[in-house]
């Protein structure tokens, strides 16, 4: 295999210009991602139905206690005892992958999420399927790319080419795939991106299109109520709703994640995970698995239908039953998402955003119809309420927007679906800065971001710009000594340690200037008289950006470094302006 790529090296650098080898190369992405997301959507859908079919979950059972537990136990198995790594939050690890690993994603990551998505998903976890698959798309692209020896700028772009794919062929929807690389895995837009992106997205439709039929998207629909002018109040209204309900769902699902992560023991976690998730479920039916059944019963206006072999169904021709049972939905979907991924499931929200984006959207609907003096399409307002949620939780208004619209097959509602994806965003930017991808990855200072100032810092490394040429003195040592090792020096700054290589502090060269030239008092004169606290100090830990803030808030020229409590060198801000410049003008080329 390793020849086969060689030879297609020597080929490419004998017969192709750089760009026409990428474009063809993101045609092949294309093509892989789109068959990932059919072989996922198939996995899934056999699982389920093979469940369905063989155990009758939908009876209102107590199967539901087990099936979501089980399949969060064969997925916890699978990732531990068979891929030993990492494989959930799948967009934030592919973020953390182009910020601090060169754009690295394993090779396993090109499988090993549809497997574990497949367990998680098919057997009722209450999560999507999009985000593992991304994470395959991507990892498609990072692979080749890698293989083909490609440089860093061009295994990004294969990266954001089996993104988008990923998004196209799962949804069908290759603009929005196009709209999602941009927005969330934040690449610049430039037509060297453009074009390999577009020709991705396409590509990865198509093969979805041709394996699965224009009927198999994972929901779609035709609209039948023109957008009327008179209710952009409302999605006003519905817009500033998602966004405050977006931010419930992010903080909560942070909150509840992260209490699971406090557990010590795994079979504890998935104990507690299993049982919260199968009891949410027996209660509220719809919150099993992605919810796509239910968004098809809320567009078709049989909302009864969710009430289905659950406790509330006797309350089917109530309206204040109906309200309270889509309230509680949207309360608790919230949980059940956070109960599948916090034990280890594997699965992402963009499921969970659009399932209770529609259910607000038609909640808020049938509100207005029987209280207002205006009649609202439902459908509409629930299409829109997708759109906005989504924005709302992903940071990413243009993604929902264009995602609704390539769905509902047309743009009959760009004006609504602007409007309150808009709201959503506003309105959540007001109280949370980082979308549900990039909370943790922004906390320590990881998040590429499309400011390119910043983007520029979070690529460089602070391993690699630290000196290590100073030359230490001990805070024992005579001037004399202290003269000797000036002497034999370049630098003019000289770090102070202590026998275990803790820094105690520094001489600076300039303080003692007067005085070393006064032999007299060589031999009575210490380094511990002599030296200076350094004004600030960096931990290795330390990102570039808060690097840059301790130089800025100290007014200092270097500062030293410690690793593990131990000095390991200074850094220099001359330096860092100098290898910025460099990363700047390569991260800026066209």
């Amino acid at each position: 295999m390793t020849d086969f790529f060689e030879r297609i090296t020597i080929w490419r650098g004998k017969h192709l210009r750089e760009k026409q080898f990428i474009i063809m190369l993101s045609f092949v992405v294309g093509i892989l991602s789109g068959l990932a997301a059919v072989v996922l959507k198939t996995t899934i859908h056999f699982t389920h139905n093979f469940l369905d079919s063989n155990m009758d979950i939908g009876t209102g059972s107590f199967i539901y206690l087990a099936l979501p537990g089980i399949g969060i136990i064969f997925t916890v198995l699978w990732v531990n005892y068979f891929i030993k790594d990492k494989i959930g939050h799948g967009v934030s690890r592919i973020l953390y992958s182009i910020s601090k690993k060169n754009g690295i994603l394993k090779p396993h990551n090109t499988y090993s999420s549809i497997i574990g998505s497949t367990f998680t998903i098919g057997f009722g976890g209450s999560v999507g399927a999009e985000a593992p698959i991304v994470l395959t798309g991507a990892s498609i692209g990072s692979n080749l790319a890698r293989m083909l020896r490609l440089n860093y700028k061009q295994i990004i772009l294969l990266i954001g080419c089996g993104a988008a794919g990923a998004v196209a062929g799962i949804f069908k929807a290759p603009i929005a795939g196009v709209v999602f690389t941009l927005e969330v895995l934040m690449l610049d837009l430039t037509m060297a991106s453009l074009i390999p992106l577009l020709i991705s997205a396409a590509t990865a439709a198509v093969i979805s299109y041709f394996f699965m039929g224009h009927s198999a998207a994972l929901f779609s629909f035709q609209l039948k109520e023109h957008f009327v002018i008179g209710n952009l109040p409302w999605y006003l209204v519905l817009g500033i709703t998602a966004g405050l309900l977006s931010l419930y769902f992010t903080r909560t699902t942070m909150f509840v994640e992260g209490w699971f992560e406090t557990f010590k023991k795994r079979w504890t976690k998935i104990i507690v995970g299993a049982i919260g998730l199968g009891l949410l479920i027996f209660i509220f039916p719809p919150l099993f698995g992605e919810g796509y059944v239910s968004l098809h019963a809320i567009l078709s206006g049989d909302v009864q239908a969710l009430l289905s072999h659950s406790f509330f169904y006797s309350l089917k021709d109530n309206f204040w039953g109906i309200v309270i049972f889509l309230s509680l939905l949207l309360v608790f979907k919230t949980f059940a998402t956070s109960f599948t991924t916090g034990p280890g499931g594997v699965g992402g929200v963009f499921a969970p955003s659009l399932f209770m984006g529609g259910v607000l959207g038609f909640l808020v609907a049938i509100l207005l119809n029987r209280f207002s003096f205006i009649h609202v399409s439902e459908a509409n307002f629930a299409l829109v309420g997708m759109a906005a949620f989504m924005s709302g939780v992903m940071h990413a208004p243009m993604t929902s927007i264009f995602l609704i619209a390539e769905i509902t097959g047309g743009y009959g509602l760009f004006i609504p679906l602007i409007t309150a994806s808009t709201m959503s965003y506003l309105t959540i930017m007001y109280f949370e800065p980082h979308s549900i991808y990039t909370k943790r990855l922004a906390r320590r200072g990881e998040l590429i971001t499309h400011n390119k100032d910043r983007a520029a810092l979070t690529l460089m490394r602070l391993d690699r710009e630290i000196e290590r040429d100073l030359m230490t003195v001990r805070p024992d040592q005579t001037l004399r000594e202290l003269v000797h090792i000036i002497s034999r020096s370049k630098r003019n700054i000289f770090p102070v340690v202590n026998n275990k290589l803790e820094l105690q502090g520094i001489v600076l060269l300039d303080n003692i200037r007067d005085i070393m030239f006064n032999p007299e008092v060589y031999d009575d004169t210490f380094v511990h008289e002599l030296m200076t606290a350094p004004p600030d100090i960096v931990e290795l830990s330390d990102s570039m950006e808060v690097v840059m803030h301790k130089f800025e808030e100290s007014g200092a020229w270097n500062l030293p470094v410690i690793r593990d409590g131990k000095y390991d060198g200074f850094i220099s801000k001359s330096k860092i302006y100098t290898a910025y410049r460099k990363v700047l003008v390569y991260f800026s080329e066209e």
